[in-house]
């Protein structure tokens, strides 16, 4: 009985190893991937900003710089079921973002854009072969690139699963290069345990733009003027899932003319814009949801192989000493049986 007892531990043993590694090595990556067709909304929100808002007055655009600005930005993400390397159960995935700031009191558009990009769907990070990879941040001035090459590197859209107490490389959209995401810490978002990230860009030229003398302080009808932009924009991640569950970005841009220095132009943007409670508390709802699937893939496989190595020892223990205690036996029923007699 003792010997069937230890073949029964063995085999379940083995079986929760067994079992364990399938759900980590195997179910794991597959649950662990952005979804194809996702959808998701954000919004930030911020007042007693600084903007530069273009209206349209008898047919001709007219730009204007205003303060004290309430203003709701809103991205879109979805996924690309079209694109040429989205395959089913693939790792790679096309996402288009949309992005668009509004004035709340008159409802004036002050930005937008849009850009579509490859991405892995476990690390997040964009990949190339890309083939409709884009950024467009003025009306029909699209920007494409060669599908072999990687117009938007680093992190995108979330962080990986299972993100580290690490540096990370972030796509910064208006500098249009990968910045330093810095790890700056764990804190804690409505009972949920998340890593800060902090990222900066200090002033940086971003683009040449043809402006009315007049908007930067100058009697020509136009001038030559140089736009540019500095940011420190924070994220709070949940470091299972990647999701960012907070985010806030505090901007300057400024239009340079001849002989002025970053600090020294016309601001035609300053303030800070956060997401609403609404946005994070659907963040929340959405990673502590998935998390806990994924807790299934990830902790319970740690359990799984120390309690089948507990079985196999036990079993293995059993086992030695079933057999030692049978040949134990034999030999003192051996040293017991009489010699026969000779005739």
């Amino acid at each position: 009985m003792r010997r069937i007892l230890s073949f029964i531990l063995l085999g379940l043993g083995v079986f929760a190893v067994a079992l364990g590694l399938l759900l980590r090595f195997y179910a794991y990556p597959q649950l662990a991937k952005i979804p194809l067709d996702q959808e998701s909304i954000s919004v930030a929100e911020g007042h007693g900003i600084t903007a530069l808002v273009v209206e349209t007055v008898d047919g001709a655009p007219s730009p204007e710089i205003r303060q004290n600005l309430s203003l709701t930005s809103t991205t879109y993400v979805t996924g690309d079921l079209t694109a040429p390397e989205v395959e089913e159960d693939g790792d790679i995935g096309v996402f288009v973002e949309a992005i668009r700031t509004v004035d709340d009191a008159s409802g004036t558009v002050v930005n937008a854009s849009v850009r579509s990009l490859c991405v892995d769907r476990f690390t997040n990070e964009a990949v190339a072969p890309c083939e409709g990879q884009y950024i467009e941040q003025e009306q029909d001035n699209r920007v494409t690139a060669d599908r072999n090459s990687l117009q938007q590197p680093g992190q995108s859209l979330k962080f990986p699963f299972g993100t580290e107490q690490r540096n990370y490389q972030y796509y910064d959209l208006t500098a249009r290069e990968a910045i330093e995401a810095r790890f700056e810490g764990v804190e804690t978002i409505k009972d949920l345990e998340v890593y800060k990230f902090v990222m900066n860009v200090s002033p940086t030229k971003v683009a040449d733009r043809d402006v009315p003398g007049s908007l930067v302080g100058l009697p020509e009808p136009s001038v030559d003027a140089e736009l540019y932009y500095e940011v420190e924009r924070t994220v709070w991640v949940e470091p299972e899932t990647g999701i960012v569950i907070r985010g806030a970005q505090d901007m300057r841009q400024q239009l340079l003319t001849t002989g002025q220095a970053p600090g020294g132009g016309t601001t035609v943007f300053e303030g800070t814009l956060g997401f609403t409670e609404t946005t994070v508390n659907d963040n929340v709802s959405k990673a502590t949801d998935n998390k806990s699937k994924l807790s299934l893939l990830t902790t319970w496989p740690v359990f799984m192989w120390i309690g089948g190595g507990v079985l196999v020892v036990v079993g293995g223990l059993l086992l030695a000493t079933t057999a030692a205690g049978r040949r134990g036996g034999e030999d003192q029923t051996t040293r017991r049986m009489p010699a026969h007699a000779e005739n």
